[in-house]
């Protein structure tokens, strides 16, 4: 669990970051949970963008994911979320 110091120094950090995956009129699939998991492994923090004819809400994308990510929740903004995970091996994001 990150604190609200830690989460707002991943804000800073998240702050102009494009979108690195877009989830689409298919929603989270098991193929999506994949993609992300890489890019979390590889990035450690996450921007994500649902496009306007998914199925799933910010909320409900938001807590799917963190659970099967075993990830945090930075922030969500419109329809936007950011997600961070510490590298299993040399992680690069050193929280304060």
């Amino acid at each position: 669990m990150i604190t609200g110091k830690q989460r707002a120094q991943l804000k800073r950090l998240s702050h102009g970051m494009k979108p690195l995956m877009q989830i689409g009129k298919n929603g989270i699939t098991p193929g999506v949970i994949e993609q992300i998991d890489q890019l979390l492994e590889d990035h450690e923090l996450v921007k994500i963008a649902l496009l306007q004819n998914t199925a799933v809400d910010l909320n409900e994308a938001a807590a799917t994911l963190t659970e099967a990510l075993n990830a945090e929740f930075v922030q969500g903004i419109g329809s936007k979320l950011t997600l961070y995970r510490p590298a299993k091996e040399d992680p690069v994001i050193v929280l304060e």
